[in-house]
């Protein structure tokens, strides 16, 4: 066994509850560690990756301007059990649990047009995204779609794998690359490719496949009253070109919140960005590092953040975000959010090449003031730095 000194410094931002990572060099045979500070064992999951262990933990509250301190010992294994991220798989949906509470579950299948999160749990215990509708519900669902939380694009090759009408697209999944759980987080990779009505009921190896899809789902094992998980998502033309048209109707990352906290339900929902914008006449169309939604869930109030870091494609994005509910990132419909055919956002990415997204979800109390979405922001896009020896 070895030991390490892992030093995380906040910089100007306070930070609570932060995930936080470190890769530290270790020998082929070490695939284990434990993490502490002081005489206070951290929960912190390890991944072996080559040369080494890339380690990752949660900083529960640390001064803007301070430093924390923490041991790393490689080689030993965990006492006892912690009940962090768990992922499970069955039929056609992983679950996943937090802290041993059931927080959301990964839905895939032929039988749906593309994957989705739902439900998702927020602080108070309730779902806190739309009840997706079935034929038994007997009641009419504005853009029936719009399922709790999902990727896609309205405009690819001239295929609509946004919307569930006729002769849309889908998004079909292959494989799972990563299911990993962990005392401090968890992960559910997903492979797919995006095809068209004309290609998706194909023979195993004739799907006509317009591109590839690759989304890296990160939860973290942090307190009931917040919740935090990161889209890590890849999108990679094959053998041609593929056109992401310029259309409102899509989202790299996208959620439909709960009915009651829809702003034009008037119960107190509200829409705002990091720009100061309020509501949908100063929110939808605009670009932002971020888009946040709150109102009322069985009468507490709870807040969504929905953050885009600087890496991701065209950072930072614009929002199509609705007082009806819908808040999505949508880097491609400018000439919709302008009111001018003339300003265009299409992009085409010839074979090989892709277009990343990496976007931060985060549930907590409150409206966004009170979740200092400002602040909480910085632990996405600018995270403390690590530093190791």
């Amino acid at each position: 066994m070895a030991t390490v000194s892992l030093t995380v410094h906040a910089g100007p931002h306070r930070r609570i509850h932060c995930p936080v990572s470190a890769f530290v060099s270790a020998g082929k045979t070490i695939s284990t560690a434990t993490l502490a500070q002081g005489r206070k064992n951290v929960p912190c999951s390890v991944r072996k990756e080559r040369g080494g262990l890339q380690v990752g933990w949660i900083v529960d509250d640390l001064a803007a301007g301070a430093s924390a301190v923490y041991t790393l010992t490689t080689g030993k294994v965990p006492g006892g059990r912690t009940k962090g991220v768990e992922v499970s798989k069955g039929r056609g949906e992983v679950s996943v649990s937090i802290g041993g509470t059931h927080f959301t579950t990964y839905c895939y299948g032929k039988h749906l047009a593309r994957p989705h999160l739902y439900p998702v749990i927020g602080p108070y215990g309730d779902p806190v995204t739309r009840r997706l509708a079935t034929p038994k519900d007997g009641r009419e669902l504005d853009h029936h779609h719009h399922r709790s939380v999902w990727i896609s694009h309205g405009e690819v090759n001239s295929w609509d794998n946004w919307s569930e009408g006729e002769g849309h697209g889908r998004t079909v999944h292959k494989r799972f690359e990563t299911l990993e759980s962990g005392p401090a987080v968890g992960r559910v990779v997903s492979k797919g490719v995006w095809v068209g009505a004309d290609g998706w009921q194909g023979p195993p190896g004739k799907i006509k496949e317009l591109l590839e899809e690759r989304a890296e789902w990160t939860f973290y094992n942090t307190p009931s009253d917040i919740r935090i998980f990161d889209l890590h998502v890849s999108l990679t033309a094959l053998d041609k070109d593929v056109l992401f048209g310029d259309t409102k109707e899509g989202g790299l990352a996208s959620i439909r919140v709960e009915e009651s906290m829809e702003v034009k339900r008037g119960l107190g929902g509200k829409i705002e960005n990091g720009i100061g914008g309020i509501d949908e006449g100063e929110t939808w169309g605009k670009r932002a590092p971020w888009c946040h939604y709150s109102g009322p869930v069985n009468e507490k109030k709870v807040g969504i953040a929905l953050m885009d870091h600087p890496d991701s494609f065209r950072h930072p994005t614009y929002w199509h975000v609705r007082n009806y509910g819908l808040m999505t990132a949508n880097p491609f419909g400018l000439s919709y959010f302008f009111n001018d055919k003339n300003r265009r956002g299409p992009h085409t990415i010839v074979p090989g090449e892709s277009i990343v997204g990496m976007y931060r979800y985060y549930i907590h109390k409150g409206d966004a003031t009170k979740g200092n979405i400002r602040e909480r922001y910085h632990d996405f896009a600018n995270p403390p730095q690590v530093e190791v020896g």
